[in-house]
């Protein structure tokens, strides 16, 4: 099996867990258009039979015999950059679209799907096999904030990855207090020391986490050192409070973590202290004050000796260059 592309590891911006939706379909007869947005893997039970058929953990139409083809619209939880997209046919077998294509569009506001103009197109009629993750690059390069997927003519997609850099609007925003963390800001996780379990930019999603899969948890370690995490922030900034949340994480929580501050990443003398190597507790929210805060662009998160967050906030202001730096990303986009 070949190795999927770096793109994939992006966040998927249409996912529900980041607040995305679909807004309309053109049938869903067979099975429901809101899977395709699902964060789990799909998943199938066979022999399992409604009064429309076999259930589908996806989006799954009637056969058409009038030569049309069947279209989904989403709106994205987090507006960005897409990378590419994944159009996941799990379980669909002899029900799947021969072709699809994806396109997108970039509005202010909340429109009815009926009311979206401008549709620009990102996969142009792409042939797709049954039971795959069929992984298509895209190289708009632009901000979108809809998608559009069309199936022809019919048939059934598990899900549809939308997977990108979000970008926000810095209109909707309040410079002076945010979460400088957070994806939905701009905040993204740029290097970590390990991932075994989960992911760690699951520290920086929307919400409580409702379990242990939706944070960031490493393999146990047997050596000496510990395990760290890098936040690239929204924009250059000043931490004011840290939220380091280890809710769902019982025998696994660490026992101490510590936060430093960087202008220049690279550099291994420029990082300073943040919050200093603090107890943690399992399963808790701790929120820290940092009084005595230095403008940085990237925050690294240590934790002693393994373990996991269920989500790192890091609330401040954004510097005068840190809110050039949002402007200039959300009008490139």
């Amino acid at each position: 099996m070949s190795e999927r592309p770096e793109w994939t590891r992006e966040p998927d911006l249409a996912s529900r867990r980041f607040g995305g939706t679909v807004m309309w379909a053109s049938d869903e007869l067979f099975a429901e258009k809101e899977n395709l947005v699902n964060p789990w893997t799909p998943r199938h039970q066979p022999e399992t039979f409604g009064p429309r058929g076999q259930v589908y953990d996806g989006w799954e139409t009637r056969r058409r015999r009038d030569g049309g083809e069947d279209r989904a619209v989403l709106r994205l939880g987090l507006p960005g950059v897409i990378a590419g997209v994944v159009v996941d046919t799990a379980y669909f077998k002899g029900n799947y679209p021969p072709f699809v294509s994806v396109e997108a569009c970039a509005v202010e506001g909340y429109p009815d799907a009926g009311e979206l103009t401008g549709w620009e197109t990102l996969v142009d009629r792409a042939p797709v096999s049954g039971h795959t993750e069929n992984v298509l690059a895209v190289t708009a390069g632009r901000r979108y904030t809809h998608v559009r997927l069309t199936m022809h003519p019919d048939g059934g997609v598990a899900r549809l990855r939308v997977h990108g850099t979000p970008v926000p609007d810095p209109g909707l925003l309040d410079p002076d207090a945010l979460d400088l963390a957070a994806l939905e800001n701009g905040g993204r996780i740029v290097g970590c020391s390990d991932m075994f379990y989960s992911a760690p930019d699951n520290m920086l999603a929307p919400g409580l986490a409702a379990h242990q899969a939706e944070g960031w948890e490493t393999a146990r370690r047997r050596d000496e050192g510990n395990d760290w995490a890098v936040v690239r922030l929204a924009g250059a900034g000043l931490v004011r409070f840290a939220e380091l949340d280890t809710s769902n994480l019982r025998g696994n929580a660490p026992g101490w973590a510590a936060l430093h501050g960087s202008m220049d990443p690279a550099d291994p003398d420029s990082w300073f202290d943040l919050l200093g190597r603090t107890r943690l507790q399992p399963d808790t929210r701790h929120r820290f004050a940092i009084p005595h805060s230095r403008e940085a662009t990237h925050v690294r998160l240590d934790i002693y000796p393994d373990g996991g967050l269920a989500r790192l906030r890091l609330f401040g202001l954004l510097t005068e260059g840190g809110r050039d730096q949002l402007r200039r990303a959300h009008e490139a986009g």
